[in-house]
C-alpha cells in the first residue's frame, strides 16, 4: 500500500534561497523510496474511527510502478472481495454482491476511499518530492527526545497539488518518517500523518503503521498497519486490467 504513502508531499518553491541541496536531495529521496520498489504485494489492516462509525479491514495490494495498483478486501466477510484499481488517472471499485464494476467519475473522486480520511483522488495523485517540492531544512536537533531534521516543502510553480506547505520530520540517522503536517492553500493545518511501529519489512526497518488524524476532526483517524510488505516482486502489466478484476475472487 505503499502509494498511500508516497502520495503525501506536495509544495512551490519562490526563490533560490530554497533550492534542495544534495544531501536534502538525497534524504528526500531515501523517504520516497522508503516503500516504493518496482512493484510490491502488501497485506494490511485498515482501522477507520469516525464520529458515526469505526471499522476494521484486512487488505491485500499489489502495485507496479506509479501508474498501476489493485487492492483487495479480504476481510470482513461482508466485504470481501471488493477491490479498488488504480490504471493511470482511473479508479474502478469492483463490487462482488452485484458482480459490477464501477469506474469513478470526476464528481466522486473527491469521496472517502473506504470510508476512511484518504480520498480516491488521493490514490490518483501520487508523486515524488524531488519531482514536485522544492524543500529547505528548517529545523535539525533534538525534539521531543529525538534527533531529528525538519523539512519544509513548498509545490514546485507547475506542480498539480492542493498543499500550500508541507512539514516533514525524519530521524536524524536512518532518515526514517516520523511526522508530515499538510497545511491547505490558506496555510491553514489540514492533517498531519504520524509513522510509527518500526519493524522489518522486505528486508528493512521500516514504519509499519501510519496514522492520518484530520485537523477538522481531531477525534477521527484512519491508521494503516503494514502486516507484511514484499517489493520488487514479479508481476505481469495484465495483472491490472479492468477486464481481470473478477478472476481476482479466485
Amino acid at each position: 500500500m505503499y502509494f498511500y504513502l508516497s502520495i503525501l508531499f506536495s509544495l512551490m518553491l519562490a526563490s533560490s534561497a530554497w533550492a534542495v541541496d544534495a544531501r536534502t536531495s538525497t534524504i528526500l529521496s531515501e523517504v520516497d523510496d522508503l516503500w516504493r520498489g518496482s512493484s510490491s504485494h502488501a497485506i494490511a489492516t485498515l482501522k477507520v474511527q469516525t464520529q458515526h462509525y469505526s471499522r476494521t479491514m484486512t487488505l491485500e495490494s499489489w502495485s507496479k510502478g506509479k501508474e498501476k495498483s489493485l487492492t483487495k478486501v479480504l476481510k470482513p466477510l461482508r466485504e470481501k472481495g471488493t477491490i479498488t484499481l488504480k490504471s493511470g488517472n482511473h479508479i474502478y471499485t469492483y463490487l462482488p454482491k452485484t458482480d459490477r464494476t464501477i469506474r469513478l467519475s470526476s464528481g466522486m473522486m473527491m469521496g472517502a476511499w473506504m470510508g476512511s480520511h484518504l480520498t480516491n483522488d488521493d490514490l490518483v495523485k501520487e508523486s515524488r518530492l524531488e519531482d514536485d517540492f522544492d524543500a529547505k531544512i528548517t529545523f535539525e536537533g533534538r525534539r521531543n527526545g529525538q534527533n531529528i531534521i525538519e523539512f519544509t516543502l513548498l509545490p514546485k510553480e507547475d506542480a498539480a497539488v492542493v498543499w500550500g506547505k508541507i512539514v516533514l520530520e525524519v530521524e536524524a540517522e536512518r532518515h526514517l518518517p516520523i511526522r508530515e503536517v499538510f497545511y491547505d492553500e490558506d496555510m491553514q493545518v489540514s492533517r498531519t500523518f504520524t509513522f510509527t511501529g518500526l519493524k522489518e519489512l522486505a528486508g528493512k526497518i521500516r514504519p509499519s503503521i501510519m496514522h492520518i488524524v484530520p485537523a477538522y476532526k481531531p477525534d477521527e483517524f484512519t491508521e494503516f498497519i503494514f502486516e507484511t510488505l514484499t517489493l520488487n516482486v514479479p508481476i505481469q502489466d495484465s495483472f491490472f486490467n479492468k477486464s481481470a478484476l473478477k478472476r481476482h475472487q479466485r
